[in-house]
């Protein structure tokens, strides 16, 4: 980082906390990908916490079988546990092991940075449930008898009740439940079915913003002709509406921005330059049931360059009520108003190729985010 790191240190002062470290992320050959989300990740306060409290009570697994929690887990305390305030960090030992779990990665292709934070996320919660009944089973096999007999056989719950799925802290972190609900226009019935998300994908227009973006995501679309409803009281095809709703807001709102359309004409992926504002602080209240929810914004994953099989990562974070810019090793402080230049293009062809592409919202006033 030479002297761009001691400007930065420098820009820093006293206007960060004494812990708080700001390291760049060496690439490994097509790996922007991959840093840029692993920034934001590590600036989504609540999941580096508690990654690096897993990290501290799960030592002892660190000579066992590596993972790409582990991985990701001994990267935050590496990074967290630096003597100075800034620098770089290799994280090799992470890549290797992503590219060794999914073939995907393995290339040194341009890779998508929406896949790989949707496939890291189910990673770790899969780590998380698979240790989690590890240790329920080992609990159960080494109690004494008399608490076997009472728990019963396999710990059946009463009355054939459905045994809750184990809710991680990954879980806790970014979660949430959509409604969709379709109501049939002869009999009126509402037949509703929920489905969990880790982020949510929105169509973007031109000149639009995240708000009208969710408030299309969330129309009454209206179901007829060949696109009929089979009702199941009326037990027939019907007309009907339907809607999808945000039931459970997550703490961390994930909106990924479909920047790339397969075009039919062209036989091939196109990015879309749109220009889609995204505010500081959003309000979720259309969109959402019964709740009037606010959040703001901590992290933006920027898609730099034409097209989608080529191109770069960046990453703005917002860290105690700054903004700072990361571009794999390289890391500087930049003003709030910078963040609206990644907006978009209000022109079909324009110079401007930084383009807002992931988005992480935190709840406000459910945890102390700056």
């Amino acid at each position: 980082m030479g002297a761009a790191g001691s400007k930065l240190e420098k820009a820093l002062g006293d206007q960060f906390p004494e812990g708080e470290r700001y390291f760049g992320l060496e690439n490994f050959g097509n790996t922007c990908y991959c840093n840029s989300v692993l920034q934001a990740l590590y600036f989504c306060v609540p999941f580096r916490e508690q990654l690096l409290e897993y990290y501290a009570n799960n030592k002892s697994l660190a000579d066992g079988e590596e993972n790409l929690l582990t991985c990701l887990a001994d990267l935050f305390s590496q990074i967290s546990s630096q003597k100075k305030k800034t620098g770089v960090i290799a994280p090799k030992r992470f890549v290797q092991r992503l590219k060794k779990q999914n073939e995907l990665f393995r290339s040194y292709m341009h890779q998508d940075a929406h896949e790989f934070l949707n496939f890291l996320l189910n990673e770790l919660v899969d780590i998380l449930v698979k240790e989690a009944k590890s240790a329920a089973k080992y609990d159960q096999e080494t109690s004494p008898p008399s608490e076997k007999a009472a728990n019963g056989p396999n710990n059946g719950l009463p009355n054939g009740a459905k045994k809750e799925p184990l809710v991680t802290w990954v879980h806790k972190n970014f979660q949430g439940i959509l409604t969709n609900e379709t109501r049939c226009l002869r009999c009126e019935t509402v037949t509703a079915r929920d489905e969990i998300f880790f982020d949510l994908s929105l169509d973007i227009e031109q000149n639009s913003s995240i708000t009208s973006c969710l408030k299309n995501f969330s129309s009454t679309e209206t179901l007829n002709a060949e696109d009929k409803f089979f009702c199941d009281k009326c037990c027939s095809l019907q007309e009907a509406q339907k809607r999808m709703k945000i039931k459970k807001p997550p703490h961390v709102l994930v909106i990924h921005l479909k920047r790339f359309k397969y075009i039919e004409q062209l036989g091939r992926y196109k990015k879309l330059s749109y220009r889609v504002v995204f505010p500081l602080e959003l309000k979720l209240s259309d969109t959402v049931e019964d709740a009037d929810i606010e959040y703001s914004l901590f992290a933006v994953v920027v898609h730099v360059g034409s097209g989608p099989n080529h191109g770069h990562y960046v990453s703005l974070v917002k860290s105690h009520n700054h903004w700072l810019f990361f571009d794999d090793e390289n890391v500087e402080m930049i003003d709030e108003s910078a963040v609206q230049t990644f907006f978009g293009s209000s022109q079909e062809y324009s110079s401007n190729t930084d383009h807002g592409y992931i988005l992480f919202y935190e709840s406000i006033g459910s945890g102390d985010r700056n």
